[in-house]
């Protein structure tokens, strides 16, 4: 019965993921995918900040499977980052395209850090 949990996180995730990076891109007049950025780095902070509590001790493995897998497994999202990164080296924006994937990387393992170090912090 754990992969209820997962399809339950994953039910808010997706829709979250969607109308967050429809918000954010309609707000920026950019090729820049804001939207997917923002997504992607929200995941990662929550990731961290689940992690965190998990790791100490006031967080349970299904409360992982809910938010952990289903929400921030369905609202990050590496394939549209790759496809948005690849159409932007395409259409000759490289810079851009080389600096979504460093700003991606950096903010995510920042995020992820954040969030667990915060999450230690509250829960030790």
């Amino acid at each position: 019965m754990n992969w209820l949990f997962v399809v339950a996180g994953a039910a808010v995730g997706a829709p979250l993921r969607y109308l967050t990076d429809r918000a954010v891109q309609a707000r920026h007049d950019s090729v820049f995918p804001f939207g997917t950025f923002t997504v992607n780095a929200a995941a990662c902070l929550v990731l961290g900040l689940l992690t965190g509590a998990v790791l100490a001790g006031a967080g349970s493995g299904r409360l992982n499977l809910l938010l952990g897998t289903g929400l921030c497994g369905a609202l990050s999202t590496y394939s549209t980052f790759s496809y948005e990164t690849l159409r932007l080296a395409e259409r000759g924006w490289r810079f851009l395209a080389a600096a979504n994937v460093a700003a991606s990387v950096l903010v995510g393992l920042g995020a992820v850090h954040l969030g667990s170090q915060v999450a230690r912090e509250l829960f030790a």
